[in-house]
């Protein structure tokens, strides 16, 4: 797909101009090369400058002075993702858009412009705290109203994580229509490794846009998909084609996975060869190994695997986990070919590894988080039983403590926020949290009200610690939590009928959004709303700006007639 407008293509050649893979550690200009400590990925990766593993990077960020800006573009397309045509939505021009690659402690500003013919829009940079910079969050009806067709906005925040993660539209269910891409955040890591091979996104596809299966999701019929992709590639019937990579052999390489699908929990595996998991989210670990990763949606897994065959042809696989996965035509079939030759064409005769449908995330036991930190006693303690409602419409709700969250695109909660500090007039399940770095516990419970489904749980502006999580059983005050060094993530599965207990430091103030991360979910309403330390949010924001992107959207909306028809998120 070609872009079509000067704005396109101006922007694809400055949003794409730091992601050839062999220049993701290659920025001698920066940080990581001066002062005590030279980053090598294969010799010396704990190192970067003045920092290193070991700096606790929730406290301490370099000052790099450097500024990385981009220019993506939404538009609407017809492309035939798999070998089916479909009408798809882009970033400029591709599906997936443009991988931002920054530096750790680098300014970001990312410029996005509706170019949609009937549409709003807004972008979501998933798993990054956005440290006081709330209102950059991307969250249509929370942070901001939706951006309206013709309209730009400007995204700004710092990247004081490093890692990789995802981008997408968090507005409806647009982000699968192909409105995402890759984060990249160069920095230490916890193994050696030799070649980054990039981000890989784990993706399910459908051969309608999810707009139209919309009436069946809402209903509470989880629509069947017809693939799944790997960086926006995969084979149906006779069209598409395999995504392929080439290791070299005696090397490690480094390969970045995301989970984006919106309604797939994926086992991912390389046929013959172990992988060595050195980050979980934007958190590094202390390195396992493993044959097998269980990926929940929105989860990020940083590992390295050594090229240890004499050469060859190998299967990598992206299995979905029918425990709790949507249908999937092609759940034998999503896979991409690792070559040891570039120049080979043959299929890899190689079988798989054996492997658990259980839809849970790996084992707390496993996620040691590098940085070790500990989790103090709460002084605010919340139990959120989950269920769901059918409304008198037949609509499918779901419910934390009886209440399925509602917002308000044309009157997002951050804005409610900067009226009026104590009413919040069009949100519901909104938790106030106003005392300053105080230790909050969520507790949520998944019992058999809750039909006995698994939930990948992701929320925003924090990192939280995963303190207690069981499938099969019931939370008690007896219930061990643990509170030592625990693991540290945004999204972490509540296993079906059991529990998830979560805990975070109000450490930043802003409205946050706390959802599951099954797309169809959160537009029926599973979500909740932090609003942290609300009298500290007016200085953070730029209200001008916030409610200019209101105004067009109220004007599209008069205009056009919308009609919001799901959560609002």
């Amino acid at each position: 797909m070609r872009p079509t407008t000067l704005w396109s293509a101006f922007t694809t050649l400055l949003a794409t101009s730091h992601v050839s893979a062999s220049s993701l550690h290659n920025h001698k200009r920066h940080c990581h090369h001066i002062g005590k400590c030279k980053f090598d990925p294969s010799k010396s990766p704990k190192c970067w400058g003045d920092h290193s593993l070991s700096t606790n990077w929730y406290d301490e960020v370099p000052d790099t002075g450097v500024t990385r800006e981009y220019w993506l573009e939404i538009q609407n397309s017809t492309a035939a993702i798999d070998g089916v045509e479909r009408v798809v939505l882009t970033v400029n021009g591709s599906v997936p858009g443009p991988t931002i690659i920054a530096d750790w402690g680098d300014n970001v500003v990312v410029h996005v412009h509706n170019a949609l013919e009937n549409n709003g829009t807004s972008i979501h940079w998933h798993g990054l705290r956005q440290n006081r910079t709330t209102q950059h969050d991307g969250v249509a009806s929370i942070t901001q109203c939706p951006v309206a067709p013709k309209d730009t906005i400007t995204y700004r925040f710092r990247a004081e994580q490093y890692g990789h993660s995802w981008y997408h539209s968090h507005f409806a269910t647009q982000a699968w229509n192909g409105v995402f891409g890759g984060i990249l955040i160069n920095g230490p890591c916890s193994a050696p490794y030799d070649e980054d091979k990039g981000v890989l996104l784990l993706s399910d596809w459908f051969h309608n846009t999810t707009d139209a299966l919309w009436s069946t999701a809402s209903a509470g019929s989880p629509p069947v998909a017809q693939n799944g992709l790997i960086n926006g590639t995969n084979i149906y019937g006779n069209g598409g084609k395999r995504f392929e990579t080439t290791f070299e052999a005696g090397k490690r390489h480094r390969i970045r996975l995301v989970n984006t699908a919106i309604d797939t929990h994926y086992k991912f595996m390389i046929d013959n060869h172990k992988m060595k998991v050195v980050a979980a989210d934007l958190v590094p670990i202390q390195p396992y190994t493993t044959e097998v990763l269980s990926i929940g949606i929105g989860q990020r897994y940083d590992v390295i695997v050594e090229a240890d065959e004499d050469g060859g042809d190998f299967w990598l696989r992206a299995y979905p986990d029918m425990a709790c996965s949507a249908e999937n035509e092609m759940v034998n079939n999503i896979r991409g070919i690792v070559r040891y030759d570039a120049s080979s064409h043959k299929e890899p005769t190689t079988s798989a590894y054996a492997y658990t449908e259980d839809c849970l995330d790996e084992p707390m036991s496993k996620l040691v988080p590098y940085v070790p930190l500990d989790v103090e006693s709460p002084t605010v303690k919340k139990d959120f039983g989950l269920g769901f409602a059918v409304d008198t419409h037949g609509l499918f709700k779901w419910t934390l403590d009886g209440t399925d969250m509602l917002s308000n695109w044309g009157l997002p909660t951050l804005q409610q926020s900067l009226i009026d500090l104590s009413v919040f007039k069009t949100s519901s399940n909104v938790v106030e949290l106003n005392e300053k770095d105080a230790w909050v516990y969520f507790i949520i419970e998944n019992g058999p009200a809750a039909l006995g489904l698994t939930h990948p749980i992701h929320l925003h502006g924090h990192d939280f610690y995963v303190l207690a999580q069981e499938a099969n059983a019931n939370y008690t005050s007896a219930t061990p939590l643990q509170l030592k060094n625990s693991p540290r993530r945004d999204v972490a599965m509540l296993p079906a009928n059991g529990f998830l207990v979560i805990g975070f430091m109000t450490d930043n103030p802003g409205v946050w959004l706390m959802h599951c991360h099954i797309g169809w979910h959160a537009s029926q309403g599973f979500g909740l709303q932090v609003v942290e330390r609300a009298a500290e949010i007016p200085p953070l924001c730029d209200s001008s700006s916030i409610d200019s992107t209101c105004a067009k959207w109220s004007r599209y909306v008069a205009m056009k007639n919308i009609v919001q028809d799901d959560s609002g998120i």
